[in-house]
């Protein structure tokens, strides 16, 4: 049986370089954009927070808050984003237990309430996640869900 470790970045900041590299590979998004993000967020110029899942030395789940996930309502602030599990360590309730760690941290910094773009339907309304409303995504043709965690 699998053991993992839940952990923010600011106990792993030794994991910075390679949490950039591994959202970089899942997403696309380039990895200066995260390395600039997690940065602020070590320097304590934010608290918006970066998420792992750790088996062993191992990323196996992910995710970060952030100002906006590239879409056009920019006063639903601030954004779950680059959720992420390994495909072979889905349905073990990673991301369940990380989007918990990120509200909970949120909430203890008086940050709330949250939001995530997502195309999933049904997955984060188990995780106490309401639809919200409808929202363009930058330079994509379709609208996408945008939930709400207060």
């Amino acid at each position: 049986m699998n053991t993992f470790d839940y952990i923010t970045l600011r106990k792993r900041a030794d994991l910075k370089n390679i949490a950039a590299e591994w959202f970089h590979c899942k997403w696309g998004v380039p990895t200066e954009a995260y390395l600039e993000c997690m940065e602020a967020y070590l320097k304590k110029e934010t608290e918006y927070g970066w998420y792992f899942c750790m088996n062993g030395d191992k990323i196996v789940g992910g995710m970060g808050v952030i100002e906006n996930d590239f879409h056009d309502r920019k006063d639903l602030t601030p954004n779950v984003c680059a959720v992420y599990t390994e495909k072979d360590y889905r349905c073990k309730g990673i991301a369940g237990h990380l989007l918990n760690m990120v509200v909970d941290d949120m909430k203890s910094k008086g940050i709330t309430p949250i939001y995530l773009a997502t195309d999933h339907t049904d997955f984060y309304e188990r995780y106490g996640w309401e639809f919200l409303c409808m929202v363009q995504g930058d330079g994509d043709p379709n609208m996408t869900r945008m939930y709400i965690h207060r």
